[in-house]
């Protein structure tokens, strides 16, 4: 599925305390929508922000004990996004963090917390996982035999 040929969007949500309470990430790639369903928010909920830099895809892989490609590919594009865009609310330069890919368009204080919406261009690398069209032709040919 590993396609880098549109951008994404972000939008966070942190507590006063800038804390992470939840975050929606959108990315049309392929001809369709890939949003948040790994449970990687519910899993960095209270996390602070310097821990979300800090933590490894590969960690979060084995803690969300995700199998699939499609569910490792999609946790890398969050993972990947949220990491540069919490760089450039924090206007942070961090080894292996591309914080120049995401351009904030609107930060907000309420009641709530704090409110960060971003867009997201595509990651220089993307993970080793087939294309679309081979990992289709790829199922089709495993479901003849």
């Amino acid at each position: 599925m590993p396609c880098s040929d549109s951008s994404s969007s972000i939008f966070i949500k942190l507590d006063h305390e800038e804390r992470f309470v939840t975050f929606q990430f959108a990315k049309i790639t392929c001809g369709r929508e890939i949003t948040a369903e790994t449970a990687f928010s519910k899993y960095l909920k209270g996390k602070t922000l310097d821990d979300i830099l800090a933590l490894p895809y590969m960690q979060a892989v084995t803690d969300l004990n995700l199998t699939d490609d499609e569910a490792k590919f999609v946790l890398h594009l969050e993972w990947d996004a949220l990491r540069a865009a919490i760089a450039q609310y924090q206007g942070r330069q961090e080894e292996g963090i591309d914080f120049e890919r995401c351009q904030i368009t609107s930060i907000a204080h309420t009641d709530q917390g704090i409110e960060i919406a971003e867009i997201v261009l595509p990651p220089k690398e993307m993970p080793k996982i087939l294309p679309c069209s081979l990992g289709d032709k790829q199922q089709s040919q495993q479901q003849q035999q």
